[in-house]
């Protein structure tokens, strides 16, 4: 499939790129052309020729931190404290799914990924090999994260999940990882930086999201969970941390040194009073910053312009600093910082040879209008009515309203709410 854009309006998220005027064009998976005007290789014949109108091309969005199968939960147990949610609330539901339901509530994710121009997610839940089928059959882009804690999982089935989930699709990727420090015994985690030494390969897991996890992390071991999993080798080969509210400056130099991404979960963080990332200070450190949605029991909505909103917003108010975390580092974030945490370096930018994973933005609104400065209304008045197309890997699965996944999105739906009316029956 040859597909050319013209008329646009370009942002490529390389360094320092501005905005230009011109054409992109995509054969099968990978871009061929970005450039000013038409390519120079002259006319070829294209399977489809896109108007863009003076809309803006953009890398799509990654969301790099969520429980996509969380949709059944949705509104189901909000206005609790995290602990009293996840425990109470969360984990007895959870234990009813099987895994076709998995699969089904992981496609409702990936629908809403879709509307927001999120083309790529970065999943942790209770069976990865589900998630995978689904991200296969609809055709999404996901990075899989282990999850192993003391309620399940174990370190060689996490080996064996990584080989075997790596294989599934070439659009379907696998990292180590497990749930979190408080959930999960040192004799497992130390085993698991074991083999993440052997294999030489980066390690995920929630990090530093709470105060109560941090002082029982100093209770277990006297020191934070970041310097104890670095004690014991779990960063040698990088990783990522989902959250980082609760991290002091020699956290965020071992994360620096070690090549730790930290991904911020703002709409999550302030849903269940876990507070505030010091974003601004880990970015001064030059550590990679990264956006997500977390689950959409938490949040509950999984759109990144409202992660983009709140992570350059609560920057300011509890700096009280309003010159705090410019809108160009946020999209950074949303976009080439999230590549990057998730490993999706072909991802990245909007560039020759790069996979096509292109959104395009409506300009045409009243919210992107005037244009004093695009990237700033694109993270301060941007909002899911703005995205107008959403490609991934050369395919459009998303324009104007319409899916385009090979599947009947109303059935989608009916088999989600079947599942949460059986689980609560149960």
């Amino acid at each position: 499939m040859k597909i050319r854009f013209y008329n646009a309006r370009i942002l490529t998220m390389e360094e320092n790129a501005e905005i230009f005027e011109g054409e992109l064009h995509t054969e099968e998976s990978r871009i061929t052309y970005v450039g000013k005007g038409a390519a120079p290789n002259g006319e070829k014949e294209w399977d489809r020729e896109i108007d863009c109108a003076g809309n803006l091309l953009l890398p799509g969005f990654k969301n790099a931190h969520t429980h996509s199968a969380m949709t059944f939960l949705r509104s189901y147990a909000d206005d609790l404290p995290l602990q009293e949610w996840l425990y109470n609330r969360v984990f007895p539901m959870e234990a009813k799914l099987t895994k076709e339901d998995q699969v089904d509530l992981a496609k409702l994710g990936m629908l809403e990924y879709l509307t927001s121009g999120i083309t790529s997610n970065f999943d942790m839940y209770l069976d990865n090999m589900c998630h995978a089928i689904a991200s296969k059959e609809l055709g999404y882009r996901t990075v899989l994260c282990g999850s192993m804690n003391d309620f399940g999982g174990t370190v060689p089935e996490t080996e064996e999940e990584y080989y075997k989930i790596n294989e599934v699709s070439p659009l379907v990727s696998y990292k180590l990882g497990f749930h979190a420090e408080y959930t999960t015994k040192g004799e497992t985690i130390e085993e698991l930086a074991r083999l993440a030494q052997k294999m030489k390969e980066p390690v995920y897991l929630h990090l530093a999201e709470t105060k109560k996890e941090v002082d029982e992390c100093y209770g277990r071991y006297g020191m934070s969970p970041v310097k104890y999993l670095d004690s014991v080798g779990i960063f040698e080969y990088g990783g990522g941390g989902f959250h980082g509210v609760w991290m002091n400056e020699e956290d965020m130099d071992i994360c620096l040194n070690k090549n730790v991404s930290i991904v911020s979960n703002p709409s999550s963080n302030v849903k269940l009073a876990s507070g505030v990332a010091d974003l601004c200070t880990m970015l001064d450190k030059g550590i990679n910053l990264a956006l997500g949605t977390d689950g959409p029991a938490s949040n509950n909505a999984l759109d990144m312009f409202r992660e983009m909103y709140l992570a350059a917003t609560l920057q300011k108010v509890t700096k009280m600093d309003a010159a705090a975390m410019d809108a160009a580092a946020v999209l950074r974030m949303a976009t080439t910082g999230g590549a990057k945490a998730m490993g999706l370096t072909d991802c990245d930018v909007l560039a020759v040879g790069k996979k096509a994973d292109i959104i395009m933005i409506n300009m045409h609104r009243p919210n992107m209008q005037p244009e004093n400065n695009i990237v700033k209304n694109l993270v301060y008045s941007g909002s899911k009515e703005n995205i107008k197309l959403t490609m991934i890997d050369g395919k459009i699965l998303y324009e104007n309203g319409e899916f385009f996944v090979g599947e009947d999105v109303e059935d989608i739906y009916k088999k989600a709410n079947a599942i949460i009316k059986r689980c609560k029956e149960s």
